[in-house]
Parts: C-alpha cells; structure tokens; sequence
C-alpha cells in the first residue's frame, strides 16, 4: 500500500515493523523555512529500510515507513506535543532544533500553532491509521501482535544525552508496552553475546509509537529499538552505508525477529 505519506508492505506473521523517522523528504512549500543545512535530513535513521528489508521480507513481517522527514514533523512523538522524557532534552512534535541543539528553522519561520496542526493532519494522522489498522489486521488474523519500533543514532550527541550510548538499546516502556516474558527474552537475548553494548529500558525507553500501541491486555504487544548507528553505517557526512558492519549486526536482529515470532501469548 502506498500513498503519498507512508509505505505499507502486508506481512503473513504477527509481526509488524515501523520505522517512523527513516523519510527524508521536506514539501517544497515548506523549504523556505528551514536553515539549507536542514534540506539534508542529517538526523535521519538512515538506511534502516535496507538494514531490515530483507530480514522483514524473509519472515514474513509487515513494514511501514514514512516518506517525509522528522524535520517536518515527528511520528513517534505524541499529537499533543508533551515531552516523552521529563527532565531531559526532547525533540518536539514539529521539531525546531537539529540534534546539535542549532536551529532548524530561519529566523520567524518555525511553524506556529496552525502550521502545527496542518501537519498533524496532513502527515502525522495517516501514518497512524495505518499503522493502528495493521495492527488490528494482524490481531485479527494471528490473535496478537507485535510492533518493533527501529530506530537509530548516532553514539555521541551532547544535546540529548552524556557519554556514549551502548549500541543497542532496547526500550519497552519500562517493561509496561508488552507482556514481561517478551522483555525478558528479547533482554537475555541481547545480553547473551558480547559483540554489542546493551541496555534494556536505559536512556530510550520506547517513544510515542512504543508507549501508546503496547498494550499487552488487549494482545497488543511493542518494543523499540534504537541503535547506534555505528553498527552499520559510517556516523559522519555522507553517512555511507557500511554492508561490512551491516552484515555483522543483522544476525543479531533476526534472532530478535525470530525470539518475537516464536513468543506465544
């Protein structure tokens, strides 16, 4: 299913992947407003598509994935636009700051309310119909299902966060977004091998997307992802995609794959 916002590929399992920030795609209505160096979509989850296409297509999972940038607007950030980690830097809803903490915007252009509510609109809403009317399908069929949120970062960014982050991290709400025996699995699982740092509900616990579609009560179980982009990619201009690193990391992620789908409420 495509259409102007969002890519939608219909799996056969109960499992669903979204990858909410990998568009790089700014209306051209709109690129007036935006600092040049923001027509680049650095802080793009770059090549995701290509790191798990394959992955997804082999077992069966459905896909979903936007076509426009987070600069326009942020999917995995609620519509009301309140902060998903208090007391931290945050990104909004139509984000106004690169990951460097500089301004997106040119001065007096940044959206005002009505521009925001547009985009919602626009943008934000049909990605989500989709993805909750995916989910439903796939409850319908299987009895359950479950959303992997991808994500990715790059390890060092001062504004959002100190240090370093570990490669992976995985997020599930503080274990609230799906039932305890699929943190459990999924965390054993990251915690078996040594060729990754990881952490389990450390510095990114599962945004929007994790927080408001897992709901383990109604067979509604997500997680997220964030890794560190490091892992597969080069972290700096022009962002190479890096089929050495890629190849290393992706066996790793079809045992996550593997460990959801074999899960059994």
């Amino acid at each position: 299913m495509n259409n102007s916002v969002f890519t939608l590929k219909q799996g056969r399992t109960p499992l669903l992947i979204s990858m909410p920030h990998i568009g790089t795609a700014i209306p051209e209505d709109q690129q007036h407003r935006y600092m040049p160096q923001a027509l680049q979509s650095e802080d793009t989850d770059w090549y995701l598509d290509r790191l798990y296409g394959e992955l997804a297509e082999e077992l069966g999972a459905s896909l979903i994935k936007p076509h426009y940038s987070r600069y326009l607007i942020d999917l995995n950030r609620p519509p009301e636009d309140t902060p998903m980690y208090p007391g931290a830097s945050n990104t909004e809803l139509c984000p106004t700051r690169f990951f460097t903490g500089e301004s997106l915007y040119k001065e007096g252009q940044a959206p005002d309310e009505l521009e925001k509510q547009r985009r919602r609109q626009d943008y934000w809403l049909p990605y989500h119909r989709a993805l909750n009317a995916e989910l439903q399908r796939l409850k319908n069929l299987h009895g359950h299902a479950v959303l992997f949120d991808a994500h990715s970062i790059r390890s060092e960014l001062p504004w959002l966060f100190e240090g370093r982050l570990p490669d992976l991290n995985l997020g599930t709400a503080d274990g609230k977004s799906c039932d305890a025996s699929i943190t459990a699995r999924l965390g054993d699982l990251l915690a078996s091998q040594a060729d990754y740092t990881q952490v389990v509900n450390g510095r990114f616990k599962g945004g929007f997307i994790t927080r408001h579609y897992g709901q383990p009560a109604q067979g509604q179980h997500a997680v997220q992802l964030e890794m560190c982009q490091c892992c597969y990619m080069d972290e700096t201009p022009p962002f190479a995609y890096r089929e050495d690193l890629a190849s290393r990391v992706q066996p790793l992620l079809k045992q996550m794959f593997q460990s959801l789908l074999a899960w059994k409420p």
